[in-house]
């Protein structure tokens, strides 16, 4: 296969896997509300976890990138905003660590407290917050900055 359509092709699944992952960010953040019922409670618990594949398959696809695309992985090795965007998805990756056991533990109960489903919200503004680094630093990699 062309190299070049290699690189579009991962390229456009990797883009779209990320514009999922931030709207499945923003309908977990919707639904996270105080007045959250049962129905509502496994709403949330299937959207965090299609949110935690949504992210396994973002990692997976950018391996990909790195390693098919045509920039080559000595590109990102070297590039300080690749780096920059890896931690910052981290961070993500263990901000998120609370909201999914929150939320594991509701189903368990099969009800969520208005108190600890109002205390959770702050994780996933945090989690929004460092979606946007995730953005900057891949804009800022893509116009070659960070070398």
């Amino acid at each position: 296969m062309d190299p070049a359509l290699v690189d579009l092709l991962l390229a456009i699944v990797h883009h779209a896997l990320v514009f999922l992952f931030v709207g499945l960010l923003a309908m977990e953040m919707a639904l996270a509300r105080p007045a959250l019922d049962e129905a509502g409670l496994l709403r949330l618990a299937r959207i965090d976890a299609a949110l935690g594949a949504v992210a396994g398959l973002v990692v997976v696809v950018g391996i990909g990138r790195v390693l098919f695309g045509l920039r080559g992985w000595e590109y990102y090795v070297a590039n300080h905003a690749f780096w920059g965007k890896m931690a910052a998805f981290v961070v993500i990756g263990l901000l998120s660590i609370v909201p999914t056991r929150r939320i594991l533990r509701w189903r368990r109960q099969g009800s969520a407290p208005a108190a600890e489903v109002a205390a959770l919200r702050p994780w996933l503004k945090a989690e929004a917050a460092f979606v946007l680094v995730v953005l900057v630093c891949a804009a800022a990699m893509a116009r070659g900055y960070g070398m």
